[in-house]
């Protein structure tokens, strides 16, 4: 007579071992319960952690900086872009006497000093005066939605007021990183090859070295004036006088 496995198992074994047997039995599904409430626990965590980034990503506490481009990507979103405007953040000297492009509101990051001093190995007059009301009398005219094209001399400046925008609560807002002018030539993102060839430029008098417009907006040959309108002018330039 065969005799069933479970009873052959529990042959020569005590009484106090079959209880313990069957203990150990019992306090496997509780086992098993316990460990899916924890797993449950741990992926209710996760989809907690990732709602509230979601949220606060959607509120603007973990805004997407500045996003840089090119001029000719900042043209081309004017013309093809709804409620795109295009902001030369240069001093008034400038906006008028360099020139700026075609339909560029002028709203000056920093303005220009008396004070007579150095940048880098030339002396020149400073322009580190902060527009303290930069952001203010931007808001006033744009809204925090427009996609707002920042352009300056060389992409240094612009790229300080495009992230003074975003901190603002802008939404879309572009660094123009090129500017204006461009860089002074040559130039290059790498510091290391920057240097090294910018000493065999100056070293070999390569024609336009240290001097602008082999970049940016005006390289690209796009639109540009020295036509000062008075609807792109800045706002409190504007204001009448008072006496």
């Amino acid at each position: 007579m065969d005799i069933p496995l479970e009873v052959e198992e529990d042959m020569g074994i005590s009484p106090e071992e079959k209880v313990m047997k069957a203990q150990s039995h019992s306090s496997e599904p509780a086992a098993v319960a316990h460990l899916g409430t924890g797993v449950n626990v741990i992926l209710t965590l996760i989809f907690a952690l990732c709602l509230s980034i979601s949220v606060f990503a959607g509120s603007g506490v973990y805004a997407q900086g500045p996003k840089k481009i090119l001029s000719i990507e900042a043209y081309d979103m004017l013309n093809t872009v709804p409620d795109t405007y295009l902001i030369d953040i240069r001093t008034r000297a400038e906006y008028q006497f360099v020139g700026h492009p075609v339909g560029a509101y002028l709203f000056p990051y920093v303005f220009y000093t008396n004070t007579l001093g150095r940048d880098g190995e030339r002396v020149c007059y400073l322009f580190n005066a902060k527009n303290k009301a930069f952001v203010q009398e931007i808001g006033k005219v744009f809204k925090k939605t427009d996609n707002l094209l920042i352009i300056g001399r060389d992409g240094t400046r612009s790229a300080l007021a495009a992230k003074e925008l975003v901190e603002a609560g802008f939404k879309h807002v572009f660094d123009v990183e090129d500017g204006f002018e461009g860089p002074l030539f040559p130039s290059f993102k790498d510091a290391n090859k920057d240097k090294f060839y910018r000493q065999l430029a100056k070293r070999n008098k390569i024609f336009g070295y240290n001097h602008r417009r082999h970049y940016g907006w005006q390289w690209w040959g796009l639109p540009w004036t020295y036509v000062m309108d008075p609807k792109y002018l800045y706002p409190p330039d504007l204001a009448p006088r008072k006496k």
